[in-house]
């Protein structure tokens, strides 16, 4: 947990604001009764990343995914502080950021900028192992006076992911999809690449993309019940 600051109890409804396109985060908190608000960033995650290096040198995967859950989550609490409303008729609570990173024999791997750069990705992942990491960053923008903290925490969710043995034409079918090109790791597990994914040890909701368990005990820090999410 990182720059943790005291809350309070929670309302009796909290309003989750996602900042996030995916709308595979979004479906796994919809299936789990959770209706959230969506604001993309627009973070510029190249440039992110690029300061954070500059400074502190190489990161690892697991921190490339919560810096830029953090950026994310961070971005879009700052357009709400200044007037910018994710809804008309409903003002958020908490702000979500995340984001996913694969790591592969020690590198990290988002999405694939290219259909020639995912088949290149795939001849290295079949038959391998890599270990799919989420950030999740949280943001509390309630007024002090409604129960706000101002706190801004966050986590990583880290899951054990086997690939299976793709020939060249299996690897070839499913990047023609154009899946893979919109994903982080170049695959998912819950769409077209589940049949190339063997097995998983750990979430595997953290591998679509949030996980639920870690996003509850980030929630309690913030002493808001996930009952209490609208």
């Amino acid at each position: 947990m990182i720059d943790l600051m005291p809350g309070s109890e929670a309302a009796t409804t909290v309003q989750l604001l996602l900042a996030s396109a995916s709308p595979a985060r979004l479906a796994t908190l919809r299936s789990a009764g959770v209706s959230p608000l969506v604001r993309v960033s627009g973070v510029d995650e190249d440039a992110v990343l690029a300061e954070a290096q500059h400074h502190f040198g190489p990161l690892e995967p697991a921190e490339i995914a919560l810096l830029l859950a953090r950026a994310k989550a961070e971005a879009v609490a700052a357009e709400l502080r200044t007037g910018g409303r994710a809804d008309a008729s409903t003002e958020p609570d908490v702000v979500l950021g995340c984001d996913s990173v694969l790591e592969l024999d020690g590198q990290a791997y988002g999405k694939p900028e290219s259909p020639e750069v995912a088949r290149q990705r795939w001849a290295l992942m079949r038959g391998s192992t890599g270990v799919l990491h989420t950030g999740h960053w949280l943001v509390d923008v309630r007024a002090r006076d409604c129960g706000g903290s101002g706190a801004t925490l966050g986590s990583v969710g880290s899951t054990l992911v086997r690939f299976a043995n793709l020939t060249d034409a299996e690897i070839d079918a499913y990047v023609d999809t154009g899946e893979p090109l919109r994903v982080a790791g170049a695959f998912t597990v819950d769409g077209l690449g589940g049949p190339y994914v063997e097995s998983i040890e750990g979430d595997f909701h953290n591998v679509v993309g949030v996980s639920l368990p870690l996003l509850r005990t980030l929630l309690a820090d913030l002493a808001v019940p996930w009952h209490a999410l609208t």
